[in-house]
């Protein structure tokens, strides 16, 4: 296969609704009532916590994805950084974090889809043979529709998700004519305490409905005027995103009727969490409608992540931690269609091991905050080591937002729950004792132009935070699955004094100079056009 180049064709425009399309999916759809179930009327401070954690995590990226506008930023932002192994580690948990949303999203178009074709699900809600076969044929049409062009990409997503915000705002209209202000109190306001509110934050689907604002990253090397359009695009997405999830959380909680909270908030237990009220509360036809959008929101989103996936794996690949046949670029449509046939089998892939969506929020959301948690350590070492690095979007009080959203990033990965944590610390760690063992055995890995001795150095203090997190999570409160040994708030205490001293370590830790020689020389930016480092 000739290797070609990225094209850089998508607008701010485009790149704002890659944000939005992604952040407005299956979230909205299910994430109110879990949000609600875990801590009652006092739910829609869940989503601000959100909104502010990813917040400050999205301004760090919006300085990097300005100053260095690259396919799948959030992998090679690292390996620039702190050298190779943590750009490995990185791309271990972004394959699982990105590949499996895809499927997270067709299993939520599935599991509406069965409340008029009942063939299609079980009565637990699994999927029968059919509708895996459902699940399987959109994820084939996204993949042909991704396949072509990434203008057509772009402007049909820009298309889908300006129609996913007319639903949303109807719903929230109509439902404040039905709005209760007494349904704030009852059975109490934080019915989960504190704990509930964390809980939502990080397993209710909150997390993962924003995560969509890494998109315009990932698609910064096909973005036009990439400096400018890439952290306005991240700052649009992210606060846009945020107005509505509150929004559609209160008239949630409002507009519930009396009887629905009998049992108390942990009772509900909607299929359809918004099409069912809507017709408990007379609005029989909207509740049609919102089934309709159940479908379009949710494919628009597996749509979007299907793309990125592959963006992800080529930029993983480009790190030389990855195959390089993933590097490769069709010439005529520039896109990594390798990269995007493996984004397409493990999309596939994730469907038959995990067969509901509450079973694949907590992953995702733990493994992408797994990947955020970098981000601020290379933007504070970057001002050190390139300093003259040209940066259109300038973060002001960077050195305090950036450790503050180290820590944030830290509390979710925590409030995630050891059963999660667990299995996805525990893969990062063997996947580091994988990458020694290789390293001692030949030219396996990459050591050019990052010694071994450095890249070991650059990326102790990531292991040993690892280490410190996983014991953590494993002594910490019962809430969270831990032995409760370490109880609230101490757990917490312990994981923001962890953050602290990892963060501040890694920063040191970093390479003396950028790992960015070989992008300079490859001049990987498009169509001929160098971007400034």
């Amino acid at each position: 296969m000739e290797h070609g180049r990225l094209k850089r064709q998508l607008s701010l425009l485009d790149l704002t609704f890659l944000g939005l399309g992604a952040i407005i999916g299956s979230g909205w759809l299910f994430a109110s009532q879990k949000a609600a179930v875990l801590a009652g009327p006092s739910a829609w401070i869940a989503w601000v916590i959100g909104a502010v954690a990813v917040g400050l995590i999205g301004l760090v990226y919006a300085e990097l994805g300005g100053a260095l506008p690259r396919a799948g930023g959030i992998i090679r932002y690292p390996d620039y950084s702190h050298g190779p192994i943590i750009g490995y580690l990185m791309g271990i948990a972004a394959l699982v974090a990105y590949s499996s949303v895809a499927a997270i999203e067709v299993q939520a178009v599935r599991g509406y889809a069965q409340q008029w074709w009942h063939a299609l699900g079980t009565s637990t809600g699994n999927p029968t043979m059919l509708g895996w076969f459902v699940q399987f044929a959109i994820l084939l049409i996204f993949f042909l529709l991704n396949y072509w062009s990434v203008n057509v990409f772009g402007k049909v997503n820009s298309f889908i998700t300006a129609l996913k915000f007319i639903v949303p705002l109807l719903t929230i209209v109509l439902f404040l004519f039905q709005f209760k202000g007494v349904n704030f109190t009852s059975k109490g306001f934080a019915t989960g305490g504190f704990t509930g509110i964390e809980q939502a934050v990080s397993t209710a689907g909150i997390v993962f409905a924003f995560l969509g604002f890494r998109q315009a990253v990932d698609f910064a090397g096909e973005a036009k005027n990439p400096q400018r359009t890439v952290p306005l695009a991240i700052i649009l997405a992210i606060a846009v995103g945020a107005i509505l999830y509150i929004l559609l959380q209160v008239v949630f909680v409002g507009s519930l009727p009396a009887g629905a909270l009998t049992g108390g908030w942990s009772a509900l237990a909607y299929k359809a969490p918004f099409a069912d009220v809507a017709t408990l509360i007379g609005l029989g036809w909207l509740s049609y409608v919102l089934f309709a959008d159940a479908v379009l929101s949710p494919t628009g989103t597996a749509n979007i992540y299907l793309s990125s996936t592959a963006r992800i794996l080529f930029a993983w690949a480009r790190t030389g931690t990855f195959f390089k046949v993933f590097t490769k670029i069709n010439p005529k449509s520039g896109v990594p269609r390798p990269a995007l046939w493996l984004s397409f089998v493990l999309s596939v892939f994730w469907t038959a091991p995990f067969p509901t969506w509450s079973a694949l929020v907590g992953v995702v959301s733990s493994a992408t905050v797994m990947t955020y948690i970098i981000g601020p350590v290379s933007a504070m070492a970057f001002r050190k080591t390139a300093a003259s690095m040209k940066r259109p979007f300038r973060l002001g009080g960077i050195s305090v937002i950036a450790p503050l959203a180290f820590i944030i990033a830290s509390l979710i990965i925590y409030w995630t729950g050891f059963q999660i944590d667990s299995w996805l610390i525990g893969l990062q760690i063997v996947m580091f004792v994988l990458y020694l063992i290789l390293a001692s055995i030949g030219n396996v890995v990459p050591k050019d132009p990052v010694n071994f001795a450095q890249q070991f150095k650059s990326s102790l203090w990531l292991v040993v935070y690892y280490v410190a997190m996983f014991i953590v999570s494993w002594l910490g409160d019962k809430s969270f699955g831990g032995l409760g040994i370490l109880a609230s708030p101490w757990d917490q205490i312990v994981v923001i004094v962890i953050s602290l001293v990892a963060f501040y370590w890694g920063v040191a830790s970093a390479l003396p100079k950028p790992n960015l020689d070989l992008e300079t020389i490859e001049e990987e930016t498009v169509d001929g056009d160098v971007v400034s480092l």
